[in-house]
């Protein structure tokens, strides 16, 4: 899986090269084609030439393409050809849907990819048609659907791309419609969506009628995806509530609406209606802390994830309480489980740590700015304060080592580099105690 979306990485790199993927006919230098090919495949959303300005049709046709296979991941795609062409799934490529999905068992794996198939095409359909009834009388016809099903894709698979650029105006993702609530309402439908895990979706259908059937994981996702999302709206509301910048002069109802929208967009979707540059010191911790941890395990969003930072809290009270196991909705966590959601936020945080130093030494930039990109593209969301178009290539394809690693995944990438035999361990070393606090 790593080396598989390195590839496509690749591949996308050379065809936004083309002097065809570029409206001005001239080819686009290879780094930014580059960093432009991990952005899309990764759903990042970070961005070195606006999208709508420097891209031809072709670019754009490129973009959205690797977004979907970014979003689905290259192996569901895979998976979802050999059902279409009615092969026969061995075990072997079982295993291997298993992996593209994050999924710890292969039973009914093969009914999940077609739910896979069949729900991101009604949802990105039904985004993409009401879409287009909002960009079809400002753009017309052709422009206004072709916006309708890119922006749909784009939110859908949390990537945050846009085609709202224009000239004059660059980079301003969808800031004019901040008051407009069905295009907030859709896109922030399909970013939460898009954001829980294709799991989660075939447990809720097949328990649809008896909620109290789900398994764990589906619990801890949806109660999690909703703390988070409801403590960035009120925290959003609080410290941007009079920021002439932010929601400052905007009415009541179109300031909760901007701060619904920006919790939303903090879980790893990229698009934005306020300007992140004028965010208050605190809305900027709370936008970095929540980018951090981003969407669920097998979405189409980044980050540590949501069911890491459950099991970190569950765990934390768990040994506030002096208990040695840890336990939520009446089922008790594996302490493998528990290793994994330490190591997630671990390595999370180092490497976005370095890659914040690493920016801020180079640029020379003041060093929260490179934090808040740095974690922006380990998250995977595409968030930006303006920083990133201007950055170096050394910084730039620090960038792109963090997208890689967001999308990919610490635990896969770990799985892939330093456990190539899993074989028990031969010899139990005796236990022994240490002070911890």
């Amino acid at each position: 899986m790593a080396l598989g979306f390195l590839c496509i990485i690749l591949l996308g790199a050379m065809l936004l090269s083309l002097p065809a993927a570029a409206r001005d006919g001239e080819p686009t230098r290879f780094f930014d084609a580059l960093f432009t090919a991990t952005s899309a495949t990764c759903v990042t959303g970070l961005v070195t030439l606006d999208t709508a300005t420097h891209w031809s049709g072709f670019g754009h046709a490129v973009i959205l393409l690797l977004i979907q296979v970014g979003g689905l991941g290259f192996m569901t795609l895979a998976s979802i050809a050999s059902f279409l062409l009615r092969r026969t799934f061995t075990l072997r490529e079982r295993m291997v849907m298993s992996a593209g999905l994050n999924l710890t068992e292969n039973a009914g794996i093969v009914r999940l990819t077609r739910r896979v198939l069949f729900g991101t095409i009604a949802f990105e359909s039904v985004g993409a048609v009401v879409l287009a009834c909002r960009f079809v009388p400002r753009f017309g016809a052709w422009k206004g659907i072709k916006m309708g099903i890119f922006h749909s894709v784009s939110a859908f698979c949390n990537a945050g791309f846009d085609l709202m650029g224009t000239p004059d105006v660059q980079f301003p993702s969808v800031t004019g419609y901040i008051s407009d609530p069905v295009v907030n309402l859709t896109l922030m439908a399909l970013i939460v969506i898009g954001g829980l895990g294709f799991f989660v979706w075939g447990d809720v259908y097949d328990n649809r009628r008896h909620p109290h059937r789900l398994r764990l994981h589906t619990k801890l996702v949806l109660t999690t995806t909703g703390v988070l999302l409801a403590i960035g709206f009120l925290m959003t509301l609080v410290f941007e509530w009079s920021n002439p910048g932010t929601l400052g002069p905007l009415k009541t109802g179109d300031k909760l609406l901007a701060a619904a929208f920006q919790s939303v967009t903090l879980r790893t979707a990229g698009f934005n209606t306020i300007d992140q540059a004028a965010l208050s010191g605190p809305s900027q911790a709370v936008a970095c802390f929540l980018m951090l941890i981003g969407g669920s395990p097998g979405s189409t969003a980044g980050g540590i994830k949501t069911v890491t930072a459950a099991v970190l809290l569950l765990t934390t009270l768990s040994a506030l309480r002096g208990r040695t196991t840890v336990s939520a909705f009446g089922r008790t966590i594996a302490s493998r489980g528990v290793m994994n959601a330490v190591t997630m936020l671990v390595v999370g945080v180092v490497t976005s740590l370095a890659g914040a130093c690493a920016i801020s030494y180079w640029e020379a930039a003041p060093f929260h700015q490179c934090l808040f990109e740095a974690i922006s593209a380990f998250g995977t969301v595409g968030l930006s304060m303006g920083l990133t178009p201007t950055l170096g290539l050394a910084s730039r394809l620090v960038l792109v080592l963090l997208m890689y690693l967001g999308r990919v995944g610490i635990l896969t990438l770990g799985v892939a580099v330093l456990m190539r035999h899993r074989e028990p361990p031969k010899m139990h070393y005796p236990e022994g105690q240490v002070m911890v606090g």
